[in-house]
């Protein structure tokens, strides 16, 4: 019998090394593949540490940034790494938006629309606070195939507790495949919807330098191995630690696959 689901999202430093870290190389292409020119407004719904808010302020001049998140930790991680008062990050969540019709330009999220029980109602209230004419956009790890540090981490756990599947984010976020993110984006009525590839690669100090973030205890698979006792968590790091390719110099390089789609209001 497996630990029962364990997933808080409630500190930023934990977050940041585990995910934040990953997150902020797939925002840099994604914007470069969005459309949209300087001085718009955007929202980040699932703003999270700030990963996406943060780069649309470095990098697409923007007229105001709204972030959205319903982690109070998150948000003032987000506030503080914006230092810019072009951003305000709000709580709130996904299927509710702090927002009035028609409010930004550009409307997106990071690796939020998978936790979201209800996806397609996320879609309906992105498409509300955007503007006719403005884009939707999001991006979502590939669980299944290309997010290596994740895949691996879970083929170990369930290699070692089979009931660990139905933790498995490969097997629980079905969306995360391009198929599943046309039919959502299209479904809410978006025109122009076209997903793309996004793979990033880190290198790694060494084995610890992998595996501290897995005992922070944010999302789903460090939520999982925080909750192990001590005897089974080791069994799971070895194993886990053993599957991954390693360099000459005991480095660890890995790549993250992430899909990313958008879709145009009409």
């Amino acid at each position: 019998m497996t630990t029962p689901r364990t997933e808080s999202w409630t500190s930023d430093q934990a977050y940041e090394p585990y995910v934040g870290r990953w997150s902020r190389l797939v925002a840099l292409r994604f914007l470069d593949w969005l459309p949209g020119g300087p001085g718009l407004a955007w929202c980040d719904v699932g703003c999270g540490t700030g990963a996406l808010s943060h780069a649309v302020l470095a990098t697409r001049d923007p007229g105001r940034v709204l972030g959205v998140d319903p982690s109070a930790e998150y948000l003032a991680a987000a506030r503080r790494g914006a230092a810019d008062a072009r951003f305000t990050g709000i709580g709130g969540n996904a299927t509710e938006l702090p927002a009035e019709d028609g409010e930004f330009d550009l409307v997106v999220s990071a690796l939020v629309l998978n936790f979201v029980p209800q996806p397609d109602g996320a879609l309906v209230e992105m498409r509300r606070v955007a503007r006719p004419g403005g884009w939707i956009g999001a991006y979502v790890w590939d669980y299944a195939e290309g997010m290596q540090l994740i895949r691996w981490f879970w083929d170990a756990a369930v290699a070692l507790d089979p009931a660990a599947v139905e933790l498995d984010e490969g097997v629980r976020f079905p969306l995360c495949a391009p198929d599943s993110l046309q039919a959502l984006f299209g479904g809410a009525g978006l025109l122009d919807v076209a997903v793309t590839e996004i793979t990033v690669r880190r290198v790694f100090s060494g084995l610890d330098d992998v595996w501290a973030p897995f005992l922070g205890g944010q999302g789903p698979a460090p939520g999982y191995s925080a909750a192990l006792p001590a005897d089974r968590r080791d069994a799971l790091r070895d194993r886990f630690l053993g599957l991954l390719p390693r360099n000459a110099d005991g480095t660890v390089t890995l790549t993250a696959r992430a899909w990313a789609v958008r879709g145009l209001v009409p």
